[in-house]
């Protein structure tokens, strides 16, 4: 198994894409410690693991909290001996369809500040834990929209923010054998839906059939003429996670079915 005896940290574990790596990571063996702010969807997670032989453990926490980020953390280390993999998949509040030059400040600076604060508190606090043993992983997640992607909103800025800041984070921890790196990916087929489109949109009217073409529209777009599913970008962020991928740092893997060339 690719993370036998691994412990992982995933934070924003009881969304979609969340629950696809949290199982898949324990399926492959690591023990799981789900973090977020809704209870009954970590435990839904967690009781999947579990009912398939996994280990998992559940914690409600706000990542923009970093006294409760730090605290958890410190009690994983208690419990299990160490973190091995800390992936944020926290959402940000991102606000899309409005050109730039019509959006409000707080549309625009909202998303950015709350990617970059809870990447910076999550990954910050398991580096610590991570250079004492010289060993570990930090995952980050975004669109890859800093290539430039119209009606975005702060999505493109922030996602450029994250990129920059999970580039130089592994500059600085790769001297103590911790790697940092990040997933690009977007319009995942199976986590999109009419309400996750709404709540970054509210203008967007969605009934089936405008749902449907959406989805159509992002497939066309791509080279492989089809979108990713959560079970793509979860088999990749275990590989990525694992000692399999002992040399890769400092980049992020493009898991966008060919939206963009990178």
């Amino acid at each position: 198994m690719l993370l036998e005896n691994k412990n992982a940290v995933i934070y924003g574990g009881g969304g979609d894409i969340g629950a696809g790596v949290a199982r898949t990571y324990a399926r492959e063996g690591a023990r799981v410690f789900l973090a977020g702010r809704t209870r009954a969807r970590l435990e839904a997670v967690a009781r999947d693991i579990k009912d398939t032989g996994g280990n998992a453990d559940v914690a409600v926490l706000d990542a923009l909290d970093e006294s409760a980020v730090e605290a958890h953390l410190d009690a994983v280390v208690a419990q299990a001996g160490s973190i091995d993999i800390s992936f944020n998949l926290t959402t940000r509040g991102d606000r899309q369809g409005t050109p730039l030059v019509e959006m409000s400040p707080a549309d625009f600076i909202g998303p950015i500040t709350t990617g970059a604060t809870t990447n910076f508190i999550t990954a910050r606090a398991a580096a610590r834990h991570m250079i004492k043993r010289r060993s570990g992983v930090i995952l980050a997640i975004d669109s890859g929209s800093a290539h430039g992607s119209p009606l975005m909103g702060a999505t493109g800025p922030a996602d450029a923010l994250l990129d920059t800041f999970i580039r130089n984070l592994a500059v600085e921890i790769g001297p103590h054998g911790v790697r940092a790196l990040g997933i690009w990916t977007s319009g995942v087929e199976d986590a999109v839906s009419p309400a996750k489109l709404i709540a970054v949109n509210p203008a967007f009217q969605v009934d089936e059939a405008t749902f449907r073409g959406v989805l159509e529209h992002l497939s066309s777009v791509r080279a492989l003429r089809r979108s990713p599913r959560v079970a793509q970008v979860a088999a990749t962020a275990a590989f990525l996670a694992s000692d399999h991928a002992a040399a890769i740092t400092g980049t992020f893997v493009n898991v966008t079915s060919g939206t963009f060339p990178s």
